[in-house]
């Protein structure tokens, strides 16, 4: 490695290692409840990330979800959502997980919430209530992604001045009308080049969650500067996808959802079902996905591993092939992965070799792919910041 591309790999670590990253999924679940064909029988493996995606899967009907994540800040979220949903009515829950603030979350949070998270998610919530408590920054600007979402906002206001578009944007009734608003009064106006300059460095996308080595991946495999792949992505969200229902993009330039527009473990019928028993179906462990299987011996038929494997590939080769060894060993029968990938392909995958009936052989062999299927959801992508999308049966 080089000097700069040690700096940048610190940088990234450090990021991860001491702060809260994610503070809401940033992968579309309507895309992986296709991909996952979830039933009453499947225990489900998922990279925690903020918690959401796991509510969404125990909704969609599988048996526990067993949510995984090396960044205890990332379980302390999902552990104060299902505190929250069990000690909460539906119009608290919404106001602090929906508005991301509550005006009483301080004594919520002594007199009911705190007495039901784990001790290690409570240090973590003891020290940041105000997260909660700022009417004017709620906790969808809070974490290294609420940052960077607080950046771009200002830029919005103050700098591209766009924010009327985009509030006529975010009401658009059509795509021809959203392609409008773009084109017309946003494309010009917010792709700067002090934006594209922003957007280009390494710090501004660790705080995004996306290391040096996802960055080389996409710029080797796509024609342009990460900045151009971020631009095309974004307006494939804003001019090719119905924007009414996508709360990805809506609660980072907002800093709200609506009930409208929200994940499916805001709406209230969903609330109440996870409040009837179905959240106490998933549970989270902080380690990563090896040392869990390890260390727990259940039977796994889905695994989500989300992008983690292109990190893996590019620094820790050997964890990668390890962590596919536990998978192999705890994979049920008709066991199903989804994963997805900063660059445009996983072909690192192919170098991956695992013992299959006594011999090395290797792993790609055994995964019975659906690019098809893969390639049709990844269009619909609400999120579309990821470069491709990946289903694969497990065949032992």
């Amino acid at each position: 490695m080089s000097l700069f591309e040690k700096i940048s790999s610190r940088v990234f670590q450090h990021v991860h290692g001491n702060h809260l990253v994610y503070n809401t999924c940033w992968e579309d679940p309507r895309l992986d409840r296709v991909a996952l064909e979830l039933t009453p029988a499947d225990n489900v493996l998922v990279i925690t990330s903020a918690g959401c995606n796991a509510l969404d899967y125990i909704l969609a009907g599988c048996r526990h979800v067993y949510a995984v994540d090396m960044n205890f800040r990332q379980n302390a979220v999902l552990e104060l959502k299902k505190a929250a949903i069990k000690n909460l009515d539906y119009e608290d829950f919404f106001q602090l997980f929906g508005k991301g603030y509550h005006p009483k979350f301080k004594s919520l949070y002594a007199d009911t919430l705190r007495g039901a998270i784990p001790e290690e998610s409570r240090v973590f919530w003891d020290k940041k209530k105000y997260y909660f408590t700022k009417p004017r920054r709620s906790y969808y600007m809070n974490g290294t992604s609420g940052y960077f979402a607080r950046w771009i906002n200002r830029y919005i206001n103050y700098i591209g001045r766009v924010r009327e578009p985009i509030n006529r944007l975010l009401e658009a009734k059509s795509i021809e009308e959203q392609q409008k608003i773009y084109r017309e009064s946003l494309e010009k106006r917010f792709w700067t080049p002090s934006m594209r300059f922003f957007l280009n460095r390494d710090t501004t996308l660790s705080m995004l969650g996306v290391p040096r080595a996802q960055r080389y991946q996409v710029e080797s495999q796509y024609n342009g500067q990460i900045v151009y792949f971020m631009k095309d992505c974004l307006e494939a969200v804003l001019c090719d996808l119905p924007i009414q229902d996508n709360y990805f993009w809506r609660v980072y330039v907002t800093g709200e959802y609506t009930k409208e527009c929200c994940p499916e473990y805001l709406k209230e019928e969903n609330f109440s079902r996870l409040k009837d028993g179905l959240a106490d179906e998933v549970t989270t462990y902080t380690d990563t996905v090896q040392g869990f299987l390890e260390k727990h011996d259940v039977e796994v038929s889905r695994f989500v591993l989300l992008d983690h494997m292109d990190w893996l590939a590019s620094h820790l080769f050997p964890a990668l092939v390890s962590e596919w060894e536990w998978i192999l060993k705890r994979a049920a029968e008709n066991t199903r992965i989804i994963w997805r990938s900063g660059g445009m392909k996983t072909d690192f995958l192919e170098r991956v070799e695992l013992e299959f009936n006594g011999q090395k052989e290797k792993l790609v062999d055994h995964l019975k792919m659906y690019p098809e299927l893969a390639a049709e959801l990844h269009q619909k992508d609400r999120v579309h910041t990821y470069g491709s999308f990946y289903i694969a049966d497990l065949v032992k």
